[in-house]
């Protein structure tokens, strides 16, 4: 077919793709693909006018970089085809197909798989049937695989599904099972300790936690979602044999050490839905994997019982530190209140600081207010906001405000979606070109090193002077590892990111439903938290909710216009 420029070439773009991210990295299939349609491309007479590859893409959504890059040079004009090994390559999804094939036909271009029938009309109906046909297989093998993992947790063994275990365990070596690991479990231990017999709160926790660099669940940071999974999760509730068996399979209950506690692994509770997004940004196109999550019903959930015996998890320990969280208690304040906007909730809009709580004693009532530290530490005027805030009435109308979002969907979900973004893009440098960077730094110090080498060789150096300079080169060669290293664990923490906002918007979902007028002030100020929301005390004696959660500031109150004392 003529190219449109009119010359009689016949130009071609080269598509291949690998489905997993496994495969990407070890470059399987690439470049036999590749290899396979540049002999064809020759034997056909096409030029090569660009070979786009897909690495690590699945074929179920047509969101992917290179296959926009192929849609964009086609656009572009003076493309005959496209050209793929296969033609699941181009994508899986059958309604794909159509619509691909269509848009470039809109161009005057066809696609070709060197596993297609023909260009015929009973060669493409023929295709047609085999992409349905392989649709079909296709889902039959994700619904058998789906079986066979239920078979296996309802076997009472682990699925692991996921890359990491659960936090305080490893893999046993057939990776069906939990071992306890002393390190981390200790970490566990600590967190029920601290909750649940010294009664301090998961704030105080997660800072303790990173002030001492212990190491937290994946490689991340230690947050407050973490902890509280970890406080909430039956895995690590030590529960008799007698517990467990009614919550398994007769054989596993049979199976189960009267001498031993254990705890309850859950699979099957959830139902993910993954799905690729594109977004434009100020990088160009962003690509997102976006996880659509739903409850089971109870009865689809399979118990497994792990052994937790060698954990060392007192019952006592472990109910008294859930009963904080799950049941929303917290020790006594002797008689005081409950500042929900403290911690740095309240800030100052003149210095940014976080205000202060105050209690002022006239005849026989308290009055509580919130006030700028700055203004009044010390007898001090550092700033110029001057006003004092009535606690209950700023607390009350900020909660009303807030609560408003948590009660509708639509604004939670575009607000908490907005809030990961922001961190995501908080997180986001540079990472190709800082691979780039360090892996270049690398190369320079092996041939440095060579050099080095060939030098003392020569006599130019001595033994000492290689020792040194090695040794100098080595640190250089580390500093570069670690650089890698942490680039490594971006993407995790950006996939992190996206569970967080996934168990958000389940618990407020829940709880919306629940009642979210119910809530206690602790309830109330980790909303705050949670959300990243900061109500802002202006100098006007105005209030306003600010954070990247919600749509705009909303101005939420006025201040108690009778001042506090200093």
């Amino acid at each position: 077919m003529p190219s449109a420029d009119g010359n009689g070439l016949k130009r071609a773009i080269l598509y291949a793709r690998v489905s997993t991210d496994e495969q990407a990295r070890s470059g399987y299939s690439l470049a036999q693909q590749i290899e396979a349609l540049r002999e064809y491309a020759t034997r056909e007479g096409y030029e090569v006018l660009e070979v786009v590859s897909d690495p690590g893409q699945s074929g179920a959504s047509l969101e992917r970089p290179g296959m926009d890059r192929v849609r964009d040079l086609v656009a572009a004009g003076s493309v005959s085809a496209v050209l793929a090994t296969e033609r699941d390559r181009f994508s899986r999804e059958p309604a794909h197909m159509w619509l691909l094939r269509e848009e470039l036909a809109e161009h005057g271009i066809k696609i070709r798989a060197l596993n297609s029938l023909g260009n015929s009309a009973e060669a493409e109906l023929g295709d047609a049937m085999m992409d349905q046909v392989g649709r079909y297989f296709r889902r039959k093998m994700a619904e058998k695989t789906a079986e066979n993992k239920v078979k296996k947790a309802r076997e009472g063994k682990i699925v692991a599904a996921q890359r990491c275990p659960n936090y305080g365990f490893v893999f046993n070596e057939s990776r069906d099972a939990y071992l306890v690991d002393p390190e981390t479990m200790s970490v566990v231990r600590r967190i029920f300790e601290t909750v649940g017999v010294k009664g301090r709160g998961i704030n105080y926790l997660v800072g303790a936690l990173e002030r001492e660099s212990v190491r937290a669940p994946r490689g991340g940071r230690w947050n407050k979602t973490m902890v509280r999974n970890i406080l909430v999760s039956n895995l690590y509730k030590p529960m008799s044999a007698e517990e467990v068996a009614p919550l398994v399979a007769p054989e596993v209950a049979a199976r189960l050490d009267t001498r031993k506690s254990y705890g309850i692994w859950w699979y099957n509770r959830r139902k993910t839905k993954l799905r690729r997004v594109v977004e434009n940004g100020p990088e160009g196109r962003l690509y997102k994997r976006k996880n659509d999550a739903r409850l089971r019903e109870p009865e689809e959930w399979v118990a497994v019982p792990v052994d937790i015996t060698e954990a060392e998890l007192s019952r006592e320990v472990v109910d008294a530190a859930r009963a904080v969280v799950v049941d929303r208690r917290r020790p006594s304040s002797a008689g005081h209140r409950f500042w929900e906007l403290s911690g740095g909730v309240i800030r100052c809009g003149v210095c940014g600081n976080a205000l202060q709580t105050t209690a002022v004693r006239r005849g026989n009532k308290t009055y509580y207010y919130y006030r700028c530290r700055q203004r009044y530490n010390n007898g001090l005027r550092d700033c110029t906001n001057s006003k004092v805030f009535r606690a209950e009435k700023v607390e009350a109308e900020a909660w009303e405000e807030l609560s408003g979002l948590l009660k509708d969907p639509e604004r939670l979900r575009v607000g908490i979606e907005c809030m990961i973004e922001e961190q995501r893009a908080a997180l986001r440098r540079d990472p190709d070109k800082e691979l780039r960077h360090w892996h270049t730094e690398l190369e320079k110090a092996e041939r440095m090193r060579d050099g080095y080498l060939e030098q003392q060789a020569e006599g130019i150096i001595s033994m000492a002077e290689l020792k040194a300079r090695l040794a100098a080169l080595g640190e250089r060669r580390k500093v570069a590892e670690n650089e890698l290293d942490k680039l490594a664990h971006h993407q995790e923490r950006i996939a992190e990111l996206e569970r967080d906002a996934e168990a958000l918007m389940e618990r407020y979902r829940f709880e919306a439903r629940e009642g979210l007028d119910l809530f206690t002030p602790e309830d109330r100020h980790d909303a705050y938290e949670a959300l990243r929301i900061k109500v802002i005390a202006r100098s006007d004696g105005m209030a306003e909710l600010a954070g990247s959660a919600l749509e705009a500031d909303s101005i939420v109150c006025t201040t108690e216009t009778t001042r506090s004392s200093s």
